[in-house]
């Protein structure tokens, strides 16, 4: 070991970390080895939370969303996994992707899961479409609005808006007037707020918008397979929804879909798109969507997309049609039992009232939570509040997909009657 440095040896033994420094000291090779011990720190405890199992129990979710999974939904999320990008997964993929575009009753060529809930099929819409500096006009009639104009803003677009209370919708006048004056390279609307329970008309929209050279952007997330939606028809040119609403499947991926405008305004971008992970050229290859070979870019969330991938199945094999169908009966007996409960609804124009999402209002004198909680309690049936402005005043009903039945909605009824006979000091409801 002749010109031998100074060498640390590490050895653990027991708790005990000893640290040994091997020191030459002579010519013939011999060294001299110094050894001190230090103490490991002590580990904390594991959480006794996580030593039993989890404890839940069966609600009947007739909120604003989450909807509750059929079990064939359920199922398909406990398959075994396979590789990312495995040709049997790519398969499904491509199954997704023909489920979406029947969905939205599209044929465009970019139409993909982003790989997130809801809001990151906002955020990637937002990030892809606009570019710092350019104008983007936001219809705002509740929460969906604000928080689209919250993204645009931390991208650095500029943000002009159409507002209205929640409960209302805009007209096609209301958006030339916002064209005219702003010039924006973007229109967002949403088509089913759920915060305001409106159904916002969509039929010439599109139209109106490119003759202002403006595209056109859709918040769908409420309302897809519950209400009519004609993407090509309609020339609406980006569009998105959640799976966990009328699809009826786990939150974590989101149908997007670009028309070839959109796709081309992505395409000759100024400036590189802020978000690595939604980047839709990227997420275009990966779900195939560009003749070239997929390549690796995130891994997705394989066992969301087998969920989504059921949850189309079954709209598909329902049919578009008849789901809409479907959520429109149970919505009208929603809304005319709370009307014979004395109850008001929040929209007062039938048309303009989304049939996944019905706003009540709380009558007078009365905490919307007490009957919340009571219908929890009792029927173990989710009945939420409102949101922004309508915190506290009203109640949201959910009716979308596996859960919009006649006897769901009978359920919701008898539990908001007897709530509201609780909370006064009324005997239980003969319902």
């Amino acid at each position: 070991m002749r010109g031998l440095s100074a060498l640390r040896v590490i050895a653990p033994v027991k708790s005990v970390v000893r640290s040994c420094v091997l020191i030459p000291v002579n010519k013939t090779g011999r060294v001299h080895i110094q050894c001190l011990s230090t103490k490991m720190p002590t580990l904390s405890p594991p959480p006794q939370s996580l030593m039993k199992p989890m404890d839940f129990p069966q609600k009947l979710l007739m909120g604003p969303g989450p909807s509750n999974c059929p079990p064939r939904v359920l199922n398909a999320s406990a398959l075994p996994l396979l590789g990312h990008l495995h040709p049997e997964f790519t398969q499904i993929m491509d199954e997704v992707k023909a489920g979406i575009q029947y969905a939205f009753q599209t044929k465009n060529q970019w139409t993909v899961c982003v790989s997130g809930t809801g809001h990151g099929a906002m955020e990637a819409a937002c990030t892809n479409l606009l570019e710092p500096g350019e104008t983007v006009l936001v219809c705002e009639n509740g929460l969906w609005g604000q928080r689209f104009a919250d993204m645009c803003t931390r991208n650095g677009a500029v943000v002009q808006k159409i507002i209205k209370p929640m409960g209302q919708v805009f007209t096609l006048q209301d958006v030339e007037a916002g064209l005219q004056q702003h010039k924006p390279v973007l229109v967002f609307v949403t088509h089913g707020e759920s915060s305001g329970s409106t159904l916002q008309p969509l039929e010439g929209l599109g139209q109106l918008c490119h003759k202002y050279n403006s595209l056109l952007l859709v918040d769908s997330v409420a309302a897809c397979g519950g209400v009519p939606l004609f993407v090509d028809d309609w020339e609406i040119d980006a569009i998105y929804t959640g799976a966990q609403k009328v699809l009826s499947a786990p939150p974590g991926a989101s149908p997007v879909s670009f028309s070839e405008r959109a796709k081309n305004k992505v395409l000759n971008r100024k400036t590189p798109i802020r978000s690595y992970y939604f980047d839709m050229t990227h997420l275009a290859n990966y779900w195939g969507c560009d003749g070239s070979a997929r390549r690796y870019h995130h891994t997705g969330p394989i066992s969301s997309v087998y969920a989504i991938r059921e949850g189309l199945a079954r709209l598909a094999e329902e049919g578009l049609e008849k789901s809409w169908e479907t959520h429109r009966k149970c919505a009208e007996m929603l809304w005319e039992g709370a009307e014979k409960l004395g109850l008001e609804l929040l929209v007062q124009e039938k048309a303009n009232r989304l049939p996944c999402v019905t706003g009540i209002k709380v009558p007078e004198g009365v905490n919307w939570k007490d009957v919340s909680d009571y219908a929890m309690k009792t029927y173990k049936v989710e009945i939420s509040g409102g949101l922004g402005a309508q915190a506290g005043k009203i109640w949201r009903v959910g009716i979308m997909g596996y859960n919009a039945t006649p006897e769901n909605v009978q359920k919701v009824l008898r539990a908001l009657d007897e709530g509201l006979k609780s909370v006064r000091g009324n005997p239980r409801s003969q319902l």
